[in-house]
């Protein structure tokens, strides 16, 4: 029996060195540490893996995330910032911030497939179509819902919806770029 054990050590910690070659990973996304139990990621814990804070995080949870989806929600606030001046006296939320919300949730799929993924920023790179069917007021429960599409390199296609409950809110297909942290924050740090 010990003998065995021993053997099935090796051959494992041989394909492991193997697979590693090769690029494939057995160890854990150290995103889904963040997960809770039934998969969901809180609004604290988002702040910890996507560079966004208040009052600019447009996501309040995480419902669920895999390698191809994810499914995120945003409550919408009277109190927030922008109904202060967006369509005065009838508070709407701009389409442009909905876009955000389907853009910060997409980040988080592309981070959850990248090895190391604190070492990159993402960055909208182009919005191929958004289009907007109906307006979100405050009181609105918002889903994010993305799915990868495929990606060239270190550019993502994105495609999304946006729902309030089962209404069809938005739809947008984006690309993003993953990019170096290091280099992209040094190249543009000294131009503010």
């Amino acid at each position: 029996m010990v003998v065995y054990i021993v053997f099935l050590k090796i051959v494992f910690t041989g394909q492991r060195k193997l697979f590693k070659c090769l690029g494939v990973s057995f160890d854990m996304n150290l995103i889904d540490g963040f997960k809770d139990d039934g998969g969901g990621i809180s609004r604290e814990n988002i702040k910890k893996i996507i560079p966004y804070e208040d009052p600019f995080l447009m996501i309040d949870r995480v419902l669920s995330l895999d390698k191809k989806h994810i499914v995120a929600e945003k409550e919408v606030n009277a109190k927030e910032e922008y109904f202060k001046g967006h369509f005065k006296d009838f508070p709407i939320m701009p389409g442009a911030l909905i876009v955000e919300g389907l853009g910060q949730s997409a980040t988080m799929l592309v981070r959850y497939n990248l090895q190391d993924h604190e070492k990159y920023d993402v960055l909208a790179y182009k919005i191929r179509n958004a289009k907007f069917f109906r307006p979100t007021f405050p009181g609105h429960k918002l889903r994010f819902e993305a799915k990868l599409i495929f990606r060239v390199k270190m550019v993502w296609f994105v495609n999304g919806s946006v729902y309030n409950g089962e209404k069809l809110v938005s739809k947008v297909k984006m690309i993003l770029a993953v990019v170096d942290k290091a280099m992209f924050r040094g190249r543009y740090s000294h131009k503010k």
